[in-house]
Formats: C-alpha cells, structure tokens, sequence
C-alpha cells in the first residue's frame, strides 16, 4: 500500500538542534541538528516504509500571513548561527537520501504539509505528517496521522482524530478555535489574554468554535466576559493565522516524489563527509570512498619467508619505501601483520610479522633502526609505536606520505592508502575494509592477496612521496614539515612508549571515596526531597522540584519538565536539592568515565597509561589524544582535579613538572592583529580580561568587579573560536541583544581586530585559504558560496583558524626544541604528556632547578612574536600537585 511521510523541515531541525548536544566535526562544522534530523528519516523509513516522502521547509521570514498581521511570529529570537549553517547540509543530507524536500516564497512548510494532506485525503492515500507543532493536528483524518515528536524527536506520539477526541475532547478542526482562544507565544499570535488551554478547552466543549464563544459572550460573567469581548477581534484574527493554508499553488506530482531508498554508496560519502561513524557503522556502509580503478601497476609482488631472508638482503640497498601493517586503531594494543618494500623497478616483497620477528632477520630489524638508511612510509608514528612493542626500533624516517597528506589538505576526512591513491590518480590500491572486513567480519585473506594488498601500499607510498615532496615545496610548507611535523612524530611515538605511570590503588581508592560521596549524596537529596526517587529520571526529578517542591519552571519539553545542566544551574538559588543533585551528577561521570574508565586503560605489565596522539584529525594543527583522551580530564572542579593525583613518576624520588602557556591565542591575536590595546595589555604584563573589562566598560582597573571580568572573559576567548550572539548568550546567561551589543562593544574598543578579522576573510575569498604563521594551510572553498549561513560559517573559520593554528604551532615548536635540549644537555627528565597549552614532564630530583629554567626558557622563544610569549612552571609528587 502506497503511505506518504511528510517532514515539517524546520521544526525537526530545530527541535534536533535544542535537543542534542553540540557537536561538530573535525572541519568545525555543527552537526547535532543534521545528527538528530538523519536518525529520525532512518527511523521512520524503517517503521513507516514509505513508498513516498517530502520534506518541506519555510522558504523565508515574510509570508501571506504577515500582511494581515506583520508581529507574525515577530518574538522569535534570530535562528542560532550553529543552526543556520546546518539547514544547507539537511539538505543536501537529503538529497544523499534520495528523498524530495520543497519550499516556496511567501509560504510555510505547514501550508505546503497542508496542501499535500488535502490531496492525500482526496485521493485516499494514507500519510504520516511528522512536526513538533500541534498546529498540525487540525489536519488529522482518516487517512491522515500527525506524529508529534516528544523528548526533542527521540519518541513521537501518534495523534488521529479519535486520540484527538480522547485526549482533548475536539475535533481536528477545532485545534484551530483552541489556538485562536488561547494563542501562541512561539509564533507571536495573541489570542486572548488570560485565557490558557485549560480555559479554552472548556469553552470549546461548551460552545464549539470561537465564533460561538463571541457569540455567547454576553452569557457569561465576570472578568473573562469582559476579556473577550476586548479581544473578541484578536481572536478571530488569532483563528485565521493559525489556520493552515490548504490551496498552496504547487504541483504536485505524486510520482516525483516517490522514494526509491538510498544508495549506499551516495549516503556514504555525506556521513564520511560529517563524520558520523557510528551511522556508517549501524547502516553497514562502507567507511572510506570506493576506489578509483585507474588500472593497476604492473608490479610482481614476492612473499619472503624465513629461509628466502638472505636472498631479501641484497634488495635492501635499493629500498624506496616501507610499508608496516597492522591491525587495530591503536598502535599500543594492534597486532603486526607485516611489511611490504618497494624496490623499484615494478618489484616489491612481503614479510610476515612472524617471519621479521624471527632470529634470522636480525639484519632486517637493525636496518630498520639504522638513522641511516632514509625510510618513506605511511604514517611512520603509527609504525613505530606496532613495532616498539615488539622490541622492533624504527628510525631515519625520512618522509611520511600521511603526514603529508595531511598538510597538503588539513580538512580531508580520510587519508588512508587507497584514498590518496584515489585523489591522485595512481594505480588502485583497494582500502583496508575490503581487504579485511570490518569489525566481527574482519579476516585475513589467503596469502596472495594479503602480500598483494601490502605490497601496493608500499609502493604506492614512494610514489605518493613523489608528489607530495613538489606540493609541499610549492606551497612552502618543507619548514612545517621537515623541521616541526616530522620529528615531532617521532617525538609523540617516545612519548607514548615512555608513557606515564598511574597509582592504580589510588586510582581504585579515589573511586571508593567517590562512591562513598555518591551515596552521602543520593541520601542527602532523598532527605530533601521527602522521599527516594530515582535521580537519573528526568520525569520524577522534574515532579519532586516542580510539583512536590514547587520550584519555578525555567523549560518545559513535550514529556514534561526540562531537568538538564542549564534548568539545573538557573534553579540552584531556590533550593539546596539543586546544588546537591548538580554535584551527585558530576561525580556519578568522573566515576564511570575516568575512575573506571582510567583504570582499564593502564597497561598490566609497565603500570602506565599510553595515551596515543593523533596529529593528522584537527585541521587547526592541535594534537588529539586516544585510548584514553588525557586532554578531557575536568579540572574546573576540585574532584575533578584530584584525578590528576594519581599520575605520579615512574621512578623513586622524581618529581612531576608542569609547564602552560599562558593566554596563547590571545597573545597570537594580538600579534596577527597588531591591536594596541592587546598588545598594551601584554606587553605591560596586565591581567588580559581586566585589561578587555576596563576597555569595554569605560571603568578603571579598581572597578572592575567579577562579573565585569568574567564577561570579557567570555568574550575574549569566545572571539578566538569564532562565538555568536547566541554562544556568547548561552555562556553569560543574558539575551542575545545584549550579548551582541557586548560583542559590538568589544570591537569598537579593539579596531585592530576588527580590521584583521574582515582583512583575513577578504584574503580567504581571493586566496582560497588562510595560513598559520608557519604556512599551516587550510582550505575554504565554502567562502566563496552563494548561501549565507555556508558562507558564514567558512568566515569564522578564516578569522580564527590563523590563530588557533599559530598556538597549536608554538607549543608543538616548544616540544620539538624542549626534547633537543634534553638530548644537548645529556638530561633524564623525560617530557610525557601535551594537553591542550601544557607539557608535563617526570623529572630527577637534582634536574629540578634547571627544568624549572630550561622549559618555560624554549617555551617562551619557540616562535618570536611581538608580545612576549609566557609560560608558567609549577611542579609536585604527582600531576595534581604540579599545577
């Protein structure tokens, strides 16, 4: 049977966006709106099956609606720009799905829902209209069921005329008197003051429709007599623009927009391109692009076992590229496959990682570890962790084509051999997954096609490298890469195989005083509320403090009663429950996440963590860290903090050094900006957010209270990422007009920012990119796009991206020079960690003095700017101590 599913485009996107958290991907594109609008479509196209489907969205802000009444919808807040820039990728979403969307000047997508309904209806064809506007329900019939999204669009509920009837006693048509009674806030439509649902209702069911109710105003009493006869004209008007239009000039082809399904490999591509894993996962879709199939080399591949070792030998001298394979996302725990060599000359060999790890390759092992001998190879990192493990030292790297890659094009989601190949044109080289499988399907194919498989990749790693070496030169990168993402590659892969060591019984004790203050918690709030409950319910929450402890209600949802951090912290005045249920729910996560979470990261036999860092996923520069995040750890708290207690030395009687830049990228602003007042503020060693406060608020330093401090606080940082009126809003708790008036005011104080930021864009727009100060690149074609919010979004990431490139730049510098004078000076201070704008350190006890000077000494001049780079140097037992 034929069903049509119908979307209210905006109200899903909206909903979606206000009901998950941020998200963005690694290009810094939002995405929580597009996340949330992709699995509704995939719920209901695997409930619903529909043999057709529509989007329809609003095509602008002016419509018929508003010559009659021009406050239509005027008490809408301005769209958050992290949502306006997602409606053109919900398209294009959309069209990944195969699935027709629709919009048209001066209409609303109801008036177009409407319309289809109205030919569904005539046509006998049953539809499903999906929308978290009850507006929608007058067009409830027998072919006709509104599904009303509920819990942001997780659930929905399902509303026919007869549930229509059960649950409000009206027929669909009189949904429309309902909202001409009482109105409705969120489009700006007034109804009749005073008069909410509870009262409309009544009077419906007594009189039937708003013109009877008019009519009969004379029998009634009191002041609800008087209210409507006052607004007796309101709430016709009210009626007719709540009334959706059902004669919308469309054309409306059935068969236009009937949906076929999607094509796996067209939904794909759109998922790489947002990153959503785990949706390319749960749909079975391949995880990296098909490839090209350029015609293959001709290349004879040889499998050498142990006793063909001697005969390899001689091959060695003439080595152009290595190719390690492993199995598993983390070098620390991936099993060794083997390595594949390309001689040149269309020859290239396998070995087994049983037979390099034999007694007979002792020579391949050495050359391996020879500074000597120039290796090429793909990601050199991720190989040298797979083979340290093995007691294999790989050394003289001396290019890595993913690197490279990845400078050449910072926004790339997939930099695997056979994509590379791909984007170049070079013979095929099939990807991993279709070699292997994925997840419980991977296995290793017969061993033709496993050598088959490496041995392509290592030579399509020396060829890689022959473009690559005249890209990079042409786009003066050699600097960036030789001198700082190279050796720092290795850098990261000793720092990881050092790692750092965690008291595992203080771990596991910090976690038992959690538990113990979890529990002292959970009975102090069941004190206060009268009675247990489960807390990690928002529904009963939401009944003990609104109903039972009659605390004012700040956000209701379509289920009930809004109970998240934001409700949670604007209520915590009120009542001490609030306080103590916010303090319960921030130990009850560093419970799961990091006590639990930590301690099945420590690796049994060293006692440490070893954390892996990725260089090739941000496109600012900075680093990532995996298998665990150490970057996470919260310290804004002081449980928090104490996690960090349990990172102490790996040897009796050293010390923790901690060492952070302080206030980097303001201090990088202020060099690209060359505004005075930064650069004053810096230059004079002045307190940056008092310094912005005394500016934007016209005040001396002495009136500068902590209110005043901690908005141009806000504010600055949020000028660094590129915040909004809305995120600028959400951060300080005020209104979007006074967070933009507060954002205009820090320009007109700061002009030299201002004119870097519209400088920067218009060199986007003619260059096509921005650079770091090290000539880190990164490409935006959006910039030059026709849509606005496209176009918004690739200028904010212009304005900020020099800046928090140039910092992830410096503190990489910082480590690079920091180790070369460890290694000068012959010292056993080791550095292990990078988190965020910090270096962490062990270090023996007689090292201390000179660590204190020599770190925050490289750190300070690892890039000269014209304000004065700091950093600060604190040190303890442990990672807690040290800062």
């Amino acid at each position: 049977m034929e069903k049509l599913v119908l979307i209210d485009g905006n109200s899903i996107a909206y909903r979606a966006f206000f009901a998950l958290p941020p998200l963005s991907n690694s290009s810094g594109l939002h995405t929580n709106a597009v996340y949330g609008f992709t699995t509704m479509l995939l719920r209901l196209i695997d409930e619903q099956k529909p043999t057709h489907f529509l989007v329809a969205f609003d095509a602008g802000k002016v419509t018929f609606r508003h010559e009659g009444y021009q406050e239509y919808k005027g008490g809408r807040e301005k769209t958050p720009s992290e949502l306006s820039e997602q409606f053109p990728v919900i398209k294009d979403l959309l069209r990944a799905f195969g699935i027709s969307q629709y919009q048209l000047e001066g209409y609303e997508a109801d008036d177009i829902i409407g319309t289809m309904t109205r030919i569904a209806d005539e046509q006998k064809k049953q539809v499903v209209v999906v929308t978290g506007d009850k507006d929608m329900l007058q067009l409830a019939s027998e072919q006709v069921t509104i599904a009303l999204t509920r819990k942001g669009i997780s659930e929905v509920e399902l509303y026919d005329p007869a549930f229509i009837q059960e649950k409000y006693g009206l027929t669909p048509d009189q949904i429309i008197d309902l909202k001409g009674l009482m109105g409705d806030t969120s489009d700006n439509i007034p109804g009749i003051p005073g008069v909410g649902e509870k009262t409309a209702l009544k009077l419906l069911h007594e009189y039937g429709s708003v013109e009877q109710v008019l009519e009969h105003v004379e029998d009634m009493k009191g002041k609800m007599k008087d209210k409507i006869r006052d607004h007796a004209e309101d709430a016709r008007m009210s009626k007719r623009l709540a009334t959706i239009h059902r004669e919308v000039p469309m054309e409306a082809d059935w068969n236009a927009i009937r949906y076929e399904g999607y094509q796996p490999e067209t939904l794909s591509e759109m998922f790489r391109k947002l990153e959503f894993k785990s949706l390319l996962e749960r749909l079975d879709l391949p995880q990296s692009a098909p490839v090209n199939e350029v015609e293959k080399e001709e290349l004879q591949i040889h499998v050498v076992g142990e006793e063909g070792l001697e005969e390899f030998r001689p091959q060695l001298e003439r080595v152009t590229s290595v190719h390690v394979e492993a199995y598993g996302e983390n070098p620390h725990t991936a099993s060794l496959i083997g390595a594949g060599f390309h001689t040149g000359d269309g020859q290239a060999y396998y070995i087994s990682a049983e037979t390099l790890l034999s007694g007979k390759a002792r020579f391949l092992q050495e050359w391996f570890a020879d500074e000597t001998r120039a290796k090429t190879i793909f990601d050199a990192h991720y190989a040298e962790v797979v083979l340290a493990w093995k007691g294999i030292t790989l050394a003289g790297v001396g290019f890595d084509t993913q690197l490279a890659a990845y400078l050449l094009d910072p926004t790339e989601t997939n930099y695997e051999m056979s994509e590379q190949a791909r984007k170049y044109g070079l013979p095929a080289v099939g990807s991993d997954e279709s070699v292997y499988g994925k997840g419980a399907k991977y296995r290793l194919p017969e061993l033709g096609l496993l050598a088959e498989h490496i041995g392509r990749k290592a030579a399509t790693a020396h060829k890689l490298a022959e473009i690559q070496r005249r890209e990079l030169e042409k786009n003066e990168m050699n600097r960036l890469f030789y001198d700082l993402e190279l050796p720092l590659s290795k850098l990261l892969a000793d720092m990881e195989l050092k790692g750092i060591r965690v008291d595992v019984e203080g771990l596991k004790k910090y976690g038992e005083e959690l538990s113990a203050n979890i529990e002292s918690l959970q009975n102090r709030i069941y004190e206060l509320a009268g009675g247990p409950f489960n807390i990690n319910s928002p529904r009963q929450m939401g009944e003990i403090l609104f109903e039972k402890l009659d605390l004012p209600v700040i956000k209701k949802t379509k289920t009930g009663y809004s109970t998240d951090a934001e409700v949670l912290e604007k209520l915590e005045p009120y009542h001490e429950i609030v306080r103590q249920i916010l303090l319960y729910r921030t130990l009850a996560k560093l419970q799961s996440t990091y006590v639990e979470g930590l301690l099945k990261e420590v690796r049994p036999e060293t006692g440490k963590i070893h954390t892996y860092y990725r260089q090739t996923i941000a496109a600012t520069g900075r680093l990532s860290s995996q298998f665990p995040n150490l970057q996470n750890i919260p310290i804004r708290l002081e449980e928090g903090r104490k996690i960090r207690k349990v990172f102490t030395p790996s040897e009796e009687g050293w010390l923790i050094l901690a060492a952070d830049y302080s206030q980097i990228e303001l201090r990088v602003l202020a060099h690209i900006s060359q505004d005075k007042n930064l650069m004053e503020a810096f230059t004079e060693n002045m307190d940056i957010h008092t310094k912005t406060a005394m500016d934007v608020f016209g005040v001396s330093e002495s009136e500068v209270d902590a209110n005043m401090r901690r908005s141009a606080k806000a504010v600055n940082f949020g000028i660094v990422y590129g915040i909004s009126e809305y995120g600028l809003s959400q951060n300080l708790n005020i209104t979007r007009k006074d967070a933009g008036k507060f954002i205009e005011q820090y320009f007109e104080v700061f002009q030299g920012v201002r004119r870097y930021m519209d400088e920067i864009v218009k060199q986007a727009r003619n260059d096509g990119y921005v650079k770091t100060l090290l000539e880190r690149r990164r490409y935006l074609p959006e910039i030059k796009a026709s849509n606005f919010n496209i176009r918004s979004f690739a200028e904010r990431t212009a304005m900020n991206t020099p800046i928090q490139g140039t910092a992830a730049d410096i503190i990489k510098l910082a480590m690079v020079r920091v180790a070369e004078r460890l290694r000068q000076e012959k010292l056993r201070s080791r550095m292990l960690l990078q988190v965020h704008d910090e270096l962490v350190f062990e270090v023996p006890e007689e090292e201390l003095e000179l660590m204190k000077k020599l770190v925050p000494e490289e750190m300070e001049k690892a890039l000269e700017l014209n304000v004065p780079l700091k950093a600060d140097v604190s040190y303890g037992q442990n990672w807690q101590e040290a800062k």
